[in-house]
Parts: structure tokens; sequence; C-alpha cells
């Protein structure tokens, strides 16, 4: 039986899950917890990632290994894979969640040291994290790449210009890694979410609240939860299936800027 358990044990998925101490990354954690995954979670709050592990452990007996750094930091990323006990390497799903937007100026009157934030975060973690991960299910035969998007990334909106330039970013190397990935069984997926109310909207006014609050007055946003159906959603489907995009909205969403708001 010991053998048998771990042999079960060994056969478990590995999820790695960017930005997974809150918001979307949060409720990925939660969904493939409860399914069975083994789960590798970043963040830069070590208190809120002790905080996910220690929920999901007690309520789906979940396997967690956090690997806590700034995606930012490239040398801090090689270090933290390349410190993973041997039982934890083999990534099969990559879930680059990380993401963040500060402000909603006009592109001529931002603050340049805060988009340098923003791309760093949406566009060149994104990139790094793929090119350190990718080698290794390509070598195995084996693997998913899910990317978290948005709706921005479809046309810009006022106030919003450099995360919609990142999100348009991720759409292009979602699918250019795509094409470069077709002669391998490794799949690549860009989510694209509409309204999500998380902390993502504190941190773009600059914390804010209320006036984060004010984006999702008189509509019915989706939350972490939700989003983290459908990721589970694109994994879970038979490995000759490859969901490539998704867009997800709101019922009373119809594009990035036109939603139906109750008075």
């Amino acid at each position: 039986m010991d053998l048998e358990l771990k042999n079960s044990k060994m056969e478990k998925k590995i999820v790695l899950i960017t930005g997974a101490s809150s918001g979307i990354g949060e409720g990925c954690a939660r969904k493939f917890a409860m399914n069975g995954y083994r789960l590798i979670l970043n963040g830069r709050n070590v208190e809120k990632l002790v905080a996910v592990k220690q929920e999901l452990e007690e309520k789906y007996h979940a396997d967690v290994f956090l690997l806590p750094f700034d995606v930012r930091d490239r040398q801090a990323a090689r270090m933290a894979l390349d410190s993973l006990p041997a039982g934890w390497k083999e990534i099969d799903i990559l879930i680059n969640n990380a993401g963040l937007v500060i402000g909603v100026d006009k592109e001529h009157e931002g603050n340049l040291d805060e988009w340098d934030v923003v791309i760093d975060t949406d566009v060149k973690a994104l990139l790094a994290m793929t090119r350190f991960v990718v080698p290794g299910m390509v070598e195995r035969g084996r693997g998913h790449v899910i990317n978290m998007g948005s709706i921005a990334g479809d046309y810009a909106y006022p106030g919003g210009s450099v995360y919609c330039a990142c999100k348009a970013a991720v759409k292009a190397l979602s699918d250019g890694l795509r094409i470069d990935l077709v002669d391998t069984p490794v799949r690549v997926t860009n989510i694209k979410p509409g309204l999500v109310e998380t902390n993502f909207s504190v941190v773009r006014f600059r914390g804010d609240k209320e006036a984060a609050d004010n984006v999702y007055k008189g509509i019915r946003p989706l939350d972490g939860d939700d989003i983290a159906e459908v990721v589970y959603f694109a994994a879970a489907v038979p490995g000759h299936i490859q969901i490539a995009e998704v867009l997800v909205m709101p019922t009373n969403q119809a594009t990035g800027t036109i939603t139906y708001k109750q008075k």
C-alpha cells in the first residue's frame, strides 16, 4: 500500500503558479489543489503565501511547495527554480499569472518608473519564466504554459495604454510560443479576463480602495475563482486538445469599455 501511495503521488502533475498569494493566482491554486495537483506557489508576500499553503493543506490535503521571489528579478527566479528539490523539478503546467498595472495616467503624462515595474512584471518576467521552464517540458515531452492575458490586450482604452500594450505583448508571446512548439506535445493557452474584482484594481489606483470599488459598482464582476475555473478547464482537457485562447467576461460586459451597470 505504501508503494502504491508513493507511485500515486509521483504521478500527480506539478503546477507552478506565479503571483499565487492573492486574486486569480490564489483562485488557481485552490482549484488545482482540490483536484489533486501538486503546487509550487510563487509570490513576493511570504506571509500571504504561507496562509494560502496552510489553507490548501488543511482543506484539500494538498502537496504545496513555496517558492517566494520577485518575478522581476531574473537571477532570483533562476536560483529559485534551480533550488527546487528533485521531486519538484519536473513542472507540468506553468501558469504565468503575476501581473499588475499602476495608475490611469495618459501616455504622455505617466510615471516612467511605474511603467518599468509594469513592463518588467507583465512582459519581461513572463518571458523569463517561460524561458526557464519550457525547455524541461520539451525535453520530457509534456507540458502546458498558461499565460494570463487580458481583454485589455485586444485594443487600447483611456488611461491604460501601457497596460494594454503589455497584454497585447502577452498575446503575441503566447501565439509565438505556440508556433515555436507546434512540433512538440507542449500546449500554450492565453486566458483573457474582463472585469475581475481583486486587489489588482487597488494597486492600479495606488491604494485608493474607494476608487477601485467604483469600477465594479452596478455590475457583478468575476473573481479569482471564476477565472480559475477557465484555467483549470484549459489544463484538464485531453492532451490532443489545445485551448489556444479564451476571452471571459461578466455577463453584463460586452467589450473592454462597454458594460451595463445598474444604477
